[in-house]
């Protein structure tokens, strides 16, 4: 059984990353999915209330929840197993790394950009950095 973490961001590339992982499912060895999504919050809202804070949070929980709810649908569509989903935050690069080691998934495929404002002209900075982090293979999907 191989397992593989994908990271989603609501991204084309993130889709483009399970329809990928999908079509390696349609081969002879059985593929499971978890979808990752990383919320990279500031640490620092400016001069907000702190019930500011709160409205914040949990409009990115929200948002975390959908974009794992709509990459959840889209994987059972294209026919791949999803065998756990999970929401958390921090640096997106050193986290993608961190759970795919915590789960023991065989390998990493994510989409090339992501929904990020910053990044490389050629290649996302997210997944230079994850393919620089990970011990682990890391499939990338334009």
């Amino acid at each position: 059984m191989l397992k593989i973490l994908i990271p989603v961001d609501g991204s084309e590339h993130a889709r483009h990353a399970i329809n990928a992982v999908a079509k390696l499912a349609r081969a002879p060895a059985e593929i499971e999915v978890m979808l990752l999504h990383v919320s990279h919050r500031p640490a620092f809202y400016g001069e907000q209330l702190p019930t500011a804070y709160a409205k914040l949070d949990e409009a990115a929980q929200f948002n975390q929840a959908q974009v794992l709810e709509d990459a959840t649908a889209l994987a059972s569509t294209a026919g791949l197993k999803v065998f756990a989903t999970e929401a958390c935050t921090g640096m997106v690069a050193p986290e993608i790394v961190r759970v795919a080691a915590a789960t023991g998934v065989d390998q990493i495929a994510m989409g090339t950009r992501g929904m990020g404002a910053m990044g490389s002209f050629l290649l996302g900075s997210v997944a230079q950095r994850v393919v620089h982090l990970a011990e682990i293979p890391v499939l990338l999907v334009k």
